[in-house]
């Protein structure tokens, strides 16, 4: 049986996707590993529509959530002008090492790549602490482990840019093996058996690209998220929490 991707909307225009951890959003441009190649929601969703579909914007490889594409190359070129001017309104949630300040603000200039060429860039990102946690478990020095659940909302979109930017103020994305804590991600699996990254494209809120009516689009908890909110002690239906 085919590997199928959770639709989460689709009309004549656009459809919009649960992208799992672990798959491109597109083909990559090093087609040299062909497991990496086939790896890419593009060619599933292009199989399992039985139609053409064009990205209209993208995520981390290892980030989970909603993914836009056009079915028509018109309402693709019609999405990704709103996200290159700035007007989809996008929300991540993550679980960081450490207690994270309630608000704060990272504009930190980054590069275009993770090798340090090319010129420094502007990226913005505002985060909000949704909870924060201290579990019985030794790491490092440490007697007890620190986290915090956190919402992020970047105002740009560069490479990497939500794990680098919480990298920069000491609280790294739990499962982050790039820019990450090695001993935080080490309890991780241990606890949880397999490694992930704790970032999720939770929501997008943007323009229909024909009829220009305001639309969202969240991504649901899979059961990764659900593994740790029941070890943090945590429900993501509370009034305060996350919603679905």
């Amino acid at each position: 049986m085919s590997l199928r991707l959770r639709i989460l909307h689709q009309d004549d225009d656009f459809v919009a996707i649960d992208k799992p951890a672990g798959f491109h959003v597109h083909p990559p441009e090093d087609q040299a590993h062909s497991a990496a190649y086939r790896a890419n929601a593009l060619a599933i969703l292009r199989d399992q529509l039985g139609r053409y579909v064009y990205p209209a914007h993208r995520i981390d490889r290892a980030t989970s959530g909603v993914v836009l594409y056009g079915l028509t190359k018109e309402s693709a070129g019609a999405l990704g002008r709103q996200f290159a001017s700035r007007e989809v309104a996008k929300t991540y949630v993550a679980l960081v090492r450490g207690w994270i300040a309630e608000t704060g603000t990272v504009d930190t200039p980054m590069r275009g790549n993770l090798e340090g060429a090319g010129a420094e860039l502007p990226a913005v990102t505002r985060f909000e602490r949704l909870a924060r946690f201290e579990m019985p478990h030794a790491v490092g020095k440490f007697a007890h482990a620190r986290y915090s659940l956190v919402r992020a909302f970047p105002e740009t979109g560069r490479l990497h840019q939500i794990r680098r930017h919480l990298r920069r103020i000491s609280h790294p994305i739990v499962g982050d093996t790039v820019h990450g804590d090695g001993a935080h991600n080490r309890l991780f699996r241990e606890i949880f058996g397999r490694q992930y990254l704790y970032l999720k494209a939770h929501r997008l809120q943007f323009r229909h690209p024909r009829t220009g009516i305001p639309v969202t689009i969240d991504s649901p908890w899979n059961r990764e998220w659900h593994r740790a909110f029941d070890w943090l002690g945590v429900c993501p239906w509370t009034p305060d929490g996350l919603g679905q």
